[in-house]
């Protein structure tokens, strides 16, 4: 996860719902764990979902963040994030996620995935 974002960063600040800069941002390996603690602490108690993007030699290239909406007028807000070296898949990776997010897998009606614009 470290390795992925820190190489990423300005590329991760040109997505979808990344572009205010507030993340990513500088932060210790100990800060990354402390953040990665969390996201599985609101997984635990179903407060949101984070999931690793892996590769099938099973590196992290990106994640994918569920959480609910803060407006009311989405059930859910969907944040994801591929790594620049693997920038070519965004398109179709958003597609699938955002095929997922329709698809019965979930309860949503409303989800907020921001389409990827090149």
């Amino acid at each position: 996860d470290y390795a992925a974002w820190t190489s990423s960063i300005d590329y991760i600040r040109s997505l979808p719902g990344y572009r205010d800069g507030s993340w990513p941002h500088e932060m210790s390996l100990a800060e990354n764990r402390g953040d990665l603690e969390r996201h599985a602490g609101h997984f635990a108690e179903g407060k949101g979902f984070t999931y690793t993007v892996l590769n099938p030699a099973g590196t992290v290239v990106g994640c994918l963040y569920i959480y609910p909406s803060k407006d009311g007028a989405y059930d859910t807000r969907v944040l994801s994030w591929l790594r620049e070296s693997d920038s070519s898949s965004e398109q179709d990776f958003r597609r699938a996620i955002a095929d997922w997010l329709m698809s019965d897998a979930w309860p949503f009606e409303r989800p907020l995935y921001e389409p990827f614009l090149d």
